[in-house]
């Protein structure tokens, strides 16, 4: 195989399929990304459950295939001195790298051992605005579950119904739900999507203009856009009702805007040195326009005021503050409203018109 490419594009390539490259794992090909050479090529980083794929051109002289180590392979692109890479490999699998005046000799691996990532077979197609697609992950997946106890909460419920596209995650502790209508789709549709996979379709697609399109089957994923492809394994099992979760009255509900009540939860986790449920942040409500945000450990204590519209009932509620940061660093609007359903029931924080999105947030007992 011989091959000559730009080294922006490889370094891109490498920095695209890497994220699925296996880590920890029994089968150490895995460790390695596999590099196909034909009239393009192409790079494939696969951990056993997310596979990522990425073609790049390049001047192909000589097609072929070899696995590289993954780690290896980056650090040395990376500090090549010049734009232009030959790579080279023999019948010994013996890989030469060369750019300007620097040449590198790595071991290469069979591509024969490599595992093959799934075909989605009998797939439905859904094309969904690329960069729409990106946002709605962004918004929802950081509320997915982390324990491994309850597999079907590690991932995020993709929902197709009624002309429109809804992703929810949830963690026990709080749920996120983000909205998006789907023009000329009227079936409706249900799976679950580990949510590792859904932050690395976040990551390895540009938040540009255009569809990219989604194949799902029964039991494996898709997302295919022009040159990069994502394929995981989908979560079986049945996710929860978020919309029986989410309290539809309200005993409270405040009007804030949402980078003032941003600030002043990050300022009060300052003092907040660990998770601990001991020491939660403070919500009062002062008064029908004024909202106190406060904390006190074992550090110090801290509190500040903020304008608010409060109409319902008057609160003193504790939370804890990563989920409220979490979900205001990705709210896209200025203004939000929160409705609290008492000392001990979730709050939901919406949007003044529409119903887009919505978070709920469980409060700490007390």
């Amino acid at each position: 195989m011989k091959v000559i490419c730009s080294r922006s594009l490889f370094i891109d390539a490498i920095s695209t399929v890497q994220k699925a490259v296996g880590t920890h794992t029994t089968i150490s090909i895995l460790e390695g990304i596999l590099f196909e050479a034909t009239d393009a090529v192409k790079l494939t980083g696969y951990d056993s459950e997310t596979g990522i794929e990425h073609t790049m051109p390049a001047e192909v002289l000589v097609p072929g295939q070899v696995v590289i180590a993954a780690r290896l392979l980056g650090d040395v692109v990376r500090k090549l001195p010049d734009d232009t890479i030959k790579l080279e490999v023999d019948d010994n699998l013996m890989i030469t790298i060369e750019s300007g005046s620097s040449v590198f000799h790595l071991r290469g691996i069979s591509a024969l051992d490599y595992p093959k990532i799934p075909v989605v077979e009998d797939a439905r197609l859904l094309k969904v605005p690329q960069g729409k697609l990106v946002e709605m992950i962004r918004q929802t997946a950081f509320a997915a579950s982390t324990d491994d106890s309850r597999p079907i909460l590690n991932g995020v419920n993709v929902i197709l119904e009624q002309g429109r596209l809804s992703l929810v995650a949830v963690d026990g502790f709080r749920l996120a739900v983000r909205h998006e209508a789907v023009e000329g789709r009227d079936e409706s549709v249900s799976f679950i999507v580990p949510a590792k996979a859904m932050y690395e379709v976040a990551r390895v697609l540009p938040n540009v203009d255009g569809d990219i399109s989604i194949y799902y089957s029964h039991n494996h994923i898709l997302f295919d856009s022009d040159e990069t492809r994502l394929v995981s394994r989908l979560i079986r099992g049945e996710f929860m009702n978020y919309k029986s979760l989410i309290p539809q009255t309200a005993e409270s509900s405040l009007t804030v805007n949402r980078s003032h009540l941003l600030a002043a939860c990050e300022r009060a986790s300052l003092i907040i040195e660990s998770e601990s449920k001991r020491f939660p942040v403070t919500f009062l409500s002062t008064s029908d326009t004024s909202l106190q945000v406060s904390a006190r450990t074992d550090v110090g204590t801290t509190e500040e005021s903020i304008d608010i519209t409060l109409s319902g009932k008057r609160f003193d509620i504790d939370f804890n503050p990563r989920y409220f940061i979490d979900i205001l660093k990705v709210v896209p609007d200025d203004q939000v409203k929160i409705d609290f359903s008492g000392s001990v029931g979730p709050c939901v924080i919406r949007p003044l018109e529409g119903d887009r999105y919505a978070y709920m947030i469980l409060p700490l007992r007390r």
